[in-house]
């Protein structure tokens, strides 16, 4: 007689049971482990990182590559160790305080230095949100064939849902999605030639005269790279993340979680900074040797970049670069008016957060939504959007050289961070990008003297 079955086989030694087994454990560590590494971790940082390249951007790195074309690419090394600082600060001081920029901006400096800083801001920033809404609207249209005045409400409407009835956490994993529309200005440069001998040297060594108009379009490039809207924006998304774990405070009043949460600041921000700055550098290049070289030397659009280079480097390019226009319109204008909305609301002390509700957080909310539909009105008055959002840049640039010393200050001083003020290198960096841009704003005033790099 046989004892009875059990239904089940009896498992002996090394079956493929005991090596799913294994397996299982060794995929289910190695993602724990994954998991605690802070590129894991990448979140304000990068999508500060993808907002600052957004249509306005794309129209000012474009009109400096079809300009000036390879004579402008040492910008964007220079630029990422600037930007990087710059934004690891406004992090820092976000995480370690609890507060945003505005708030932090409150107490120790005179009330016309926050309400100048936080007006300026609003108005550059619904000149950037108008151009944004224009160039999403062109490429649109150029794409799908769609009216641009349809397209621009339809993008206006799609924001303004998505940043008043999504909660923050689950509106955030949309943008972060969004940011692989970046890589579509790389894959340009695989449909035409570059020269890339040259290339190598003109991003070290420049060739050019630098003039008035020159120092303009270097004050537009870091004006829109290196741009006040996100320093706001970064130091109030740290504080966003901050409370959505619930069982996290300002690490100014519980340091247990200070060196993790610093490192994850550190990763995610150059991280972030790196992967605009070289997008950036690509969108210089492509229209360098493209637009540039076939005598197309001004560009006032993003749309007007992307169908400039359809009968120069074929459809494929055109329709990759109108593509990356639309993905980081929809991360760029929610940014834009996302930061003002945060330095508004910081400013005159009202409740604020994209995880609150509408009803409790009023004027927070309507900031978004003034900023938003002023864009969009914008577009059917006599401001033309792309004169409007250059100047604006010009404006940034300008703006942003004693915003950032506002934001050295503030990241050394210990009575804002307490044991966490930012380290002396980061400083300098800081140091220099003030330095950097507050020269060009300068030379743009300068008579028409010709300074020669060649």
């Amino acid at each position: 007689m046989f004892p009875p079955s059990s239904g089940k086989q009896s498992q002996a030694p090394g079956q493929p049971e005991g090596d799913y087994a294994r397996l299982a454990g060794i995929l289910k560590a190695g993602r724990d482990r994954l998991r605690e590494h802070p590129l894991a971790k990448v979140g304000p940082g990068l999508i500060t990182g993808v907002a600052d390249d957004d249509p306005s951007g794309i129209a000012t790195y474009s009109q400096a590559g079809a300009q000036y074309g390879l004579g402008m690419l040492w910008t964007m090394p220079l630029a990422l160790p600037l930007m990087a600082a710059v934004q690891m600060m406004c992090a820092s001081i976000g995480r370690v305080t609890g507060k945003g920029l505005a708030a932090n901006i409150r107490n120790p400096f005179p009330p016309v230095v926050l309400y100048g800083i936080v007006f300026l801001l609003l108005v550059a920033n619904i000149c950037n949100i108008a151009a944004d809404i224009a160039a999403m609207g062109e490429v649109a249209e150029l794409v799908i064939g769609f009216p641009r005045q349809a397209m621009t409400v339809f993008f206006v409407a799609a924001t303004l849902l998505l940043q008043v009835f999504v909660p923050y956490h689950v509106y955030v994993s949309y943008l972060k999605w969004l940011t692989f529309s970046l890589l579509a200005y790389a894959g340009v440069l695989f449909t035409v030639h570059v020269p890339w001998g040259e290339v190598a040297v003109r991003t070290i060594w420049p060739k050019l005269h630098l003039t008035p108009d020159v120092a303009t379009i270097v004050v537009g490039v870091f004006g829109t790279t290196i741009s006040p809207y996100l320093f706001f924006w970064q130091a109030s998304e740290e504080v966003e993340d901050m409370r959505k774990r619930h069982d996290e405070v300002p690490l100014i009043q519980d340091s247990r979680s200070a060196g993790s949460e610093l490192r994850r600041i550190r990763w995610d921000t150059w991280s972030g900074m790196f992967y605009s700055d070289v997008t950036a550098y690509f969108i210089i290049l492509a229209t360098a040797v493209t637009l540039h070289v076939s005598g197309v030397t001004t560009i006032e659009t993003a749309a007007q970049a992307a169908t400039a280079l359809r009968p120069l480097a074929g459809d494929f390019a055109f329709v990759i670069f109108a593509l990356g226009i639309l993905g980081v319109g929809l991360i760029g204008v929610p940014v834009l008016a996302g930061s003002a909305a945060y330095a508004v609301s910081e400013a005159l002390n009202w409740k604020w957060g994209l995880e609150l509700r509408a009803r409790d957080a009023r004027g927070f909310y309507g900031t978004i939504a003034v900023s938003v539909v002023a864009g969009l009105l914008i577009q059917y008055s006599p401001i033309s959007p792309m004169r409007a959002l250059f100047w604006s840049a010009v404006l940034n640039g300008i703006v942003a050289v004693p915003l950032i010393v506002v934001v050295i200050l503030l990241a050394s001083n210990r009575t804002v961070m307490g044991d966490f003020v930012v380290r002396r290198p980061v400083v300098f960096l800081g140091w220099v990008a003030a330095l950097v841009m507050g020269l060009s704003a300068v030379l743009m005033f300068v008579p028409a003297n010709e300074f020669h790099f060649t």
